[in-house]
């Protein structure tokens, strides 16, 4: 049985001052107002150009992110990698709209699969399919593809052009590469294109990855499906598990415009999917590599404990869990003590570009239940410990 409370193995590599940096951090995120008056406050202080890069980066960026670019993540690659952790390098710029930016966004993703080749530290990296063209434009495209004009299509065509460039090169590099799940008005269109990967480049090894949300009731289903049709045609399949963490903003815009709810009457039945998730995903080990990206004990502990049923061993290559950055080191580093492969996704970007993205992480640990308490009630056990 993995000790989740064993302080010691989680926060050997911080310090006293940033053990107590991450308390006084998490202590502000438990509080949603708070969060919601200093995203506000973020997006104006940018706005109106005050000097407050220097705070952000020695706060809430150095919390949930590597760096702002590819070599400045190495300090914390090795340092995790120290502890036998890996890293899932994710370049964490949202929100552009133009070509170029697309473009920039497309070469960005390729040099952190170049970089992974020749760093054994570095076992996968990611990618967003709306950082890669239009959101309004994926919208559209997931909601009513008949409706797109022939200007559209072209566009369009570019997206999967971008995702196939990065698909390629990790193929010819043997990198594997998670893509994103996204909000639910997104995610057929991007389906459509990882599968289509999929079935390009998963011969013999699982080199795209697509992302499961098991907090939208159909996504089990689609799941199953798809390992059906990889397994009728002989290709092996990534996936990725998570449950989600916008069900507010799901259901909100699903009354808005009047469409049936995707997400899960309550945790309980998000849960109870994850779980069939995982079980389905290693009665098929066969055919799918699995990460669990999971920030739940349950679910850890019931994956290890079907490992050991099926005398799996410990650090299985086809099986990997993960947690992001500055969250849950509880669960990364005692999995890792005990053997099994842990990864955190480790983001970077410049420090303005990945706003979105710490205002994003921001808000989860003010959304998920009892997230943000484990994660104090921890440090307080290691800073009372150390003391």
């Amino acid at each position: 049985m993995i000790n989740f409370d064993d302080t010691k193995a989680v926060f050997t590599h911080k310090s006293n001052f940033e053990l107590r940096k991450s308390y006084y951090l998490f202590s502000i995120l438990q509080h949603s107002l708070l969060v919601k008056i200093g995203s506000l406050l973020l997006k104006i202080s940018f706005f109106l150009r005050l000097p407050i890069k220097k705070l952000i980066k020695i706060t809430i960026f150095n919390q949930f992110c590597g760096g702002e670019n590819i070599q400045d993540c190495s300090n914390r690659i090795n340092e995790l990698y120290e502890f036998g952790i890996g890293t899932i390098l994710d370049y964490s710029v949202e929100g552009k709209e133009n070509e170029s930016d697309f473009e920039k966004t497309k070469e960005e993703i390729i040099q952190t699969i170049l970089f992974s080749s020749k760093n054994s530290k570095i076992p996968f990296t990611v990618f967003k399919i709306t950082g890669l063209g239009k959101s309004s434009l994926i919208k559209k495209a997931s909601l009513d593809f008949q409706s797109l004009e022939d200007n559209e299509l072209v566009e369009l065509n570019l997206v999967a052009i971008r995702v196939d460039e990065i698909c390629r090169v990790a193929s010819e590099n043997r990198v594997s590469v998670f893509v994103d799940a996204e909000d639910s008005w997104y995610q057929d269109y991007i389906d459509k294109v990882v599968e289509s990967m999929i079935f390009k480049y998963n011969n013999e090894f699982s080199i795209v990855y697509n992302t499961i949300q098991l907090y939208r009731h159909d996504r089990l289903q689609y799941m199953k499906d798809l390992i059906s049709r990889c397994n009728s045609n002989g290709k092996k399949i990534g996936l990725k598990l998570v449950r989600g963490a916008y069900m507010e903003k799901e259901r909100e815009q699903a009354f808005k415009k009047n469409y049936p709810d995707p997400i899960q009457k309550d945790k309980q039945a998000t849960d109870n999917d994850f779980t069939k998730a995982v079980e389905f995903c290693i009665e098929n080990i066969e055919t799918v590599s699995l990460c669990a990206g999971t920030h739940n004990e349950k679910s850890v502990l019931h994956l290890t404990s079907l490992m050991q049923k099926k005398a799996f061993k410990k650090n299985d290559s086809r099986i990997w869990f993960a947690q992001l950055l500055g969250m849950s080191d509880h669960i990364s580093f005692n999995l890792s003590k005990e053997g099994y492969n842990v990864a955190k996704y480790v983001p970077y970007g410049p420090i303005k570009e990945v706003i979105p993205y710490l205002i994003r992480r921001a808000e989860e640990n003010t959304s998920v239940s009892g997230q943000t308490g484990r994660e104090l009630s921890l440090i307080k056990i290691e800073v009372e410990r150390r003391n």
